[in-house]
């Protein structure tokens, strides 16, 4: 687990982002009921939404939720709030945080067969046991990270931005706004402190 999360690198970097502020006057205006404002805002999106589900960690082999399903549920889920982001940036922090969701449910979802009995029995079998551990330890991190919340919240942002979203250390440093150098201190501080803390879970 300690290695896991101390390897733990972004895998993606952002090729065409739609323009910040194209992506702030059209969040205005579908936050004052346009609908249409919020049609072209998910067309603007949705490739910066693809971009964070390809770098999001803590997908094992299991192909139940690909790429297109993750970004299919994490629109939905924006879908739900009716455009609750002031700005592109901030509609990128809350994109990781549901990515971050949908992964752990995800997962507990997977874990829950084996609560389960007959067809659901059958079904949590053809788990590969490399993949029900990565459900595990996916949920461990995500339990950890809501302790390291309440205690650093700056550095949890960080660590989910870099961790669920695959983002640098300029593009944390963006959607957070705070400086790459802040991120990049956050990002360390906040992986010393989730591998200490799940360490010390294991030998429990």
């Amino acid at each position: 687990m300690r290695a896991a999360i101390l390897s733990a690198t972004p895998t993606v970097r952002a090729e065409h982002p739609a323009a910040a502020g194209d992506i702030t006057r059209l969040l205005q205006a579908a936050g004052g009921g346009d609908q249409a404002a919020w049609s072209r805002l998910v067309d603007l999106v949705y490739p910066e939404l693809k971009r964070l589900a390809r770098g999001a960690r803590g997908r094992p082999r299991d192909d139940t939720l690909c790429t297109t399903a993750l970004v299919h549920e994490c629109y939905l889920r924006l879908s739900r709030a009716n455009g609750p982001a002031r700005d592109r940036d901030h509609l990128l922090s809350l994109a990781v945080r549901i990515m971050r969701q949908v992964l752990t449910d995800h997962a507990r979802e997977r874990l829950a067969l084996k609560r389960g009995g007959g067809e659901a029995a059958t079904a949590l079998d053809a788990v590969d046991p490399a993949d029900r551990r990565q459900f595990e330890q996916l949920i461990e991190i995500d339990d950890a990270l809501s302790r390291l919340a309440r205690e650093q919240p700056r550095q949890a942002q960080v660590f989910e931005c870099r961790y669920f979203g695959g983002l640098s250390d300029d593009e944390t440093a963006e959607a957070l706004a705070i400086s790459p150098r802040t991120a990049h201190r956050d990002w360390h501080a906040g992986r010393a402190w989730l591998a200490r803390e799940l360490g010390a879970a294991s030998t429990h």
